[in-house]
C-alpha cells in the first residue's frame, strides 16, 4: 500500500521566475532558491518540482525551450544548479525537473535545421504540412486543419522559407515535436538520462498526452469538430491521448527509468479520463506514477468561457469523488488546488477577505491533503497568498491572457471589461506574482524591480510573519504534512465520500486496518452542523479554529479531522 515513497510524500512546486531573486535583476533565480531551502525544509515537504529553468526566449515563461541540456542565464548556470541539487539533497529534498517535450522553442537548433529546407535531415522532427488542397499557401483558411491553439488563433503557422505550415498547439514560437520519428524520441530519452545521471529525481511531464497525434492512412491530420479558438476542449481534434501515447510512455519508461530507483514521474494530461488515468498509472504497465487532471479546476467554468460561475460544491465533490473511486484499486491520484497555470485557490474556492482568508486557506488545505493521493503545494499556498488586484490588460504579462483577450475583444466582440473580469479571476498571472517573503518593499523577493508586481497585501501576508506565528497558515500546513507522515491512514486508507448532496459541507472518511478518520470542511461563511452519526467521543486530530466544534457543528470555513478505532 505504501510500497512507493511518493505515496507518503508532499511535493512543492517552485516557479523560479517568481520565487526569490538573489541578484537584484527582478527575476527569480537558482541562488534565490538555495537561499530559501530552509523554509521548505521547515515546511516538511519532500520533493521540489522546478518549473522550466532551461535556456529559453521566454515567450511562454520558459515553456519554450531552446536548449534542453543547460540552464537559462537569467536563473544561473549548471554549476549553480549542481549546488542547488546538493543543498536540497542534504536537507532530504528531492528535485523534479519540468519536462517539456511536446514542443520546443522555434529557436532550438533542431527547429532551425528543420525549417531550413524540405530536404533538411531534421525536417521530419516537427509537423510540417502543405496548405489545404486548392488553397493558396498563406491565405486565410488555407491552414492544414481547423485546430485552435491554446493561446488563441490557429495551431498552424505559415513559414515562407519552404512555403509550408508547422504545427504549434501553443504559441507560434512553440513548434510541436514529431514523436512519430524515432530519432526525436531517442534524442529526448538521451536528454532525460543526462539529467538523471546528474542527480535529479524525476520529471513532471508537460502536456504529455499531446505527444501522439491521430494520423490518417495518407499521413493527414483530421479537422476537429470545434472551430479555431476552441483549444483542446475538443478531444476529437486529434491531439489528446493519441493512438500511440501508451506505447510512447512505455518506451520512455523502458529506455530512461528502468533500473533507477527513487524517482517520481508525473504526467500532465489535460482532458484525461479516469479510465485512461488508470492505465497510465497502473504500476504493472510502466508508464507514469501519477497524472495531473483538470476536472476539479474546471468546475467553475460554464459553456460560455467568458463567465465566472460560483463554486457548486456538489459538482466539485462529484468530480473528486469520481477520481478517488476510479483509482482506488489501481493507480494513484495527484492532489492539487494551485499551480503556475491556476489562480489562487483561496480567492477561487475560499474567501480571501481579511476575516476569513487564513481560516479558509487552512480548510482548503485540510480537504485536499486528506484525500487519497500525493498532495502538491504551490509556492505561496502555504501562506494563503491571494489573487492579485489586476487592472487593465496592460498589467498582464501572460501570453495566454493577452492572446485570449485579443481574440475575445477583436474577433468575438466581447467587451474589454467582460473579458478582464474573467482574466482577473482565472488568469495565470495570479499564480505568478512574486513570493511574499516579508513586509519590505517588493515583499523581500528582489532588491530590483520585479518582473511582475508583488501583491500589495504582502505587508500582511508574508513568510517571515507567518513563520513567527504558530497559528498561521504556514504552521497549519506543517501540521497537515506531518499528519501524512505519522498517520498511515492518510496515505493508505480507503476513501468514502459522505454527504454527496450537501452544498455546504465536504465530508469523507479514510480507513486503514483499525483506524478511521473523519474529515469535514465547511465551504461557507455560516455555521453548519454535519448530520453524521457515530463519532461522539472520537479524538479531534486537527482543526483550523481555536474552539473544537460542538456536536459536529462547524463554524465558518472550519475544518476538522477526527480519529477513532474501528
Amino acid at each position: 500500500m505504501t510500497d512507493s515513497w511518493w505515496k507518503q510524500s508532499v511535493v512543492y512546486q517552485i516557479y523560479p521566475r517568481s520565487f526569490a531573486d538573489a541578484d537584484g535583476d527582478g527575476m527569480g533565480d537558482l541562488r534565490g532558491i538555495i537561499d530559501h531551502l530552509d523554509h521548505l525544509a521547515e515546511l516538511g515537504v519532500d520533493v521540489l518540482w522546478l518549473s522550466p529553468i532551461y535556456p529559453s526566449p521566454q515567450d511562454d515563461n520558459g515553456y519554450d525551450i531552446s536548449d534542453y541540456q543547460d540552464i537559462e542565464p537569467l536563473f544561473g548556470d549548471l554549476k549553480t544548479f549542481d549546488e542547488l541539487l546538493a543543498a536540497a539533497h542534504e536537507r532530504g529534498l528531492k528535485i523534479v525537473m519540468d519536462l517539456v517535450v511536446n514542443h520546443s522553442s522555434d529557436e532550438h537548433r533542431w527547429f532551425q535545421e528543420s525549417r531550413s529546407s524540405k530536404d533538411a535531415p531534421k525536417r521530419d522532427w516537427y509537423w510540417w504540412r502543405p496548405a489545404r488542397a486548392g488553397m493558396e499557401p498563406g491565405a486565410p483558411g488555407a491552414e492544414p486543419t481547423n485546430w485552435g491553439s491554446v493561446f488563441g488563433g490557429s495551431t498552424w503557422e505559415f513559414d515562407e522559407t519552404t512555403g509550408e505550415y508547422y504545427l504549434h498547439l501553443f504559441s507560434r514560437k512553440q513548434p510541436d515535436l514529431n514523436w512519430e520519428n524515432p530519432q526525436v524520441r531517442e534524442a529526448v530519452y538521451t536528454m532525460m538520462r543526462w539529467w538523471l545521471d546528474r542527480g535529479v529525481d524525476g520529471f513532471r511531464m508537460d502536456v504529455i498526452n499531446m505527444i501522439s497525434k491521430t494520423i490518417g492512412t495518407d499521413g493527414s491530420l483530421p479537422d476537429g469538430q470545434l472551430p479555431v479558438g476552441s483549444a483542446y476542449a475538443d478531444g476529437s481534434a486529434g491531439f489528446l491521448g493519441g493512438p500511440r501515447l501508451h506505447e510512447f510512455l512505455q518506451e520512455m519508461h523502458r529506455e530512461v527509468f528502468t533500473g533507477r530507483d527513487g524517482l517520481l514521474t508525473v504526467g500532465e494530461m489535460p482532458g484525461v479520463t479516469v479510465d485512461a488515468a488508470i492505465l497510465h498509472t497502473d504500476p504493472e504497465r510502466h508508464e507514469v506514477d501519477m497524472v495531473f487532471q483538470f476536472d476539479h479546476v474546471w468546475v467553475d467554468r460554464g459553456s460560455d468561457p467568458w463567465t465566472v460561475l460560483p463554486l457548486q460544491l456538489t459538482k466539485l465533490k462529484a468530480v473528486l469523488g469520481r477520481w478517488q473511486a476510479g483509482l482506488a484499486e489501481v493507480g494513484w491520484n495527484s492532489l492539487y488546488w494551485n499551480n503556475h497555470d491556476q489562480p489562487r485557490v483561496v480567492s477561487r474556492y475560499g474567501d480571501d477577505s481579511p476575516e476569513y482568508r487564513a481560516v479558509s486557506a487552512k480548510m482548503l488545505g485540510t480537504v485536499l491533503h486528506l484525500h487519497r493521493g500525493t498532495p502538491y503545494v504551490y509556492q505561496g499556498e502555504e501562506l494563503g497568498m491571494t489573487n492579485h488586484p489586476f487592472g487593465g490588460i496592460d498589467e498582464f504579462q501572460d501570453i495566454e491572457a493577452r492572446g485570449l483577450y485579443r481574440q475575445a475583444v477583436e474577433l468575438e466582440n466581447r467587451t474589454p471589461e467582460e473579458v478582464l473580469t474573467v482574466l482577473r479571476a482565472r488568469g495565470r498571472d495570479n499564480a505568478r506574482t512574486p513570493m511574499q517573503w516579508d513586509d519590505s518593499p517588493n515583499g523581500g523577493f528582489s532588491t530590483g524591480t520585479p518582473w511582475l508586481p508583488v501583491n500589495p497585501n504582502h505587508v500582511e501576508i508574508n513568510a517571515k510573519a507567518q513563520r513567527a506565528d504558530p497559528d498561521s497558515v504556514f504552521h497549519y500546513y506543517r501540521r497537515l504534512i506531518e499528519l501524512r507522515k505519522t498517520e498511515p491512514a492518510v496515505a493508505g486508507g480507503d476513501f468514502t465520500m459522505l454527504l454527496p448532496h450537501d452544498e455546504r459541507l465536504y465530508a469523507f472518511t479514510r480507513r486503514l486496518d483499525g483506524t478511521e478518520l473523519l474529515v469535514i470542511g465547511n465551504f461557507t461563511g455560516e455555521t453548519v452542523r454535519a448530520e453524521i452519526d457515530g463519532w461522539a467521543g472520537a479524538e479531534l486530530v486537527l482543526t483550523n479554529l481555536d474552539s473544537p466544534p460542538d456536536d459536529l457543528t462547524l463554524g465558518p470555513w472550519q475544518a476538522v479531522v477526527y480519529r477513532r478505532s474501528v
